[in-house]
């Protein structure tokens, strides 16, 4: 038999599932260790994190919001749904990317040390990005920025060459769009 023949009979599969960015948002008990058994279940099974954001969002309640950004296929991300929705301090768990329209943003510091031109170049592309300046000196700025990730990172790379020096970045904070809320 062929190994042509043999994919045929074993249903191996040759292409690799296609992975796509996924942003989900959970809502737990605002609880010691909640975040360390989210994050655990995560990396027990070799999946990614790109970003994570956590706060406390009813203090009646005592529940927080965990927003996580990460990649995988359809089936991986619903797996991971299905294990985060099976542990106890989760309420409820909501894939912002397929269930519809919503809204994601980003905040970002980012210092940029130069001199004259440089200077005055940093300024004007802040400007063009709605950026503002939250620090100044005679050496630097330090530029806040808010919106889509892809905003976010096309403002640093025009400013790597000005003299980037640190970024920080939230990850992504997502809310889905209309009434109806988590």
């Amino acid at each position: 038999m062929t190994n042509e023949a043999l994919d045929v009979v074993y249903d191996i599969i040759k292409t690799k599932p296609a992975e796509e960015r996924h942003i989900l948002a959970v809502l737990v008990d605002n609880e010691f260790g909640v975040l360390n058994r989210v994050v655990g279940l995560f990396s027990a099974r070799g999946y990614n994190i790109e970003a994570l954001t956590v706060a406390e969002v009813d203090t009646k309640k005592n529940l927080s919001r965990i927003t996580i950004v990460t990649c995988g296929s359809q089936q991986t991300i619903t797996q991971i749904i299905h294990l985060l929705e099976r542990m106890v301090p989760v309420h409820k768990v909501h894939d912002l990317t397929t269930e519809g329209a919503h809204v994601e943003r980003e905040l970002a510091l980012i210092k940029v040390v130069g001199k004259d031109d440089d200077r005055v170049e940093a300024l004007r592309i802040a400007d063009i990005f709605r950026a503002r300046s939250v620090d100044a000196t005679t050496e630097s700025f330090i530029f806040e920025i808010t919106g889509a990730s892809s905003k976010i990172d096309a403002f640093i790379e025009l400013m790597k060459p000005l003299g980037t020096v640190e970024i920080a970045r939230t990850g992504a904070a997502g809310m889905a769009r209309g009434k109806k809320g988590l």
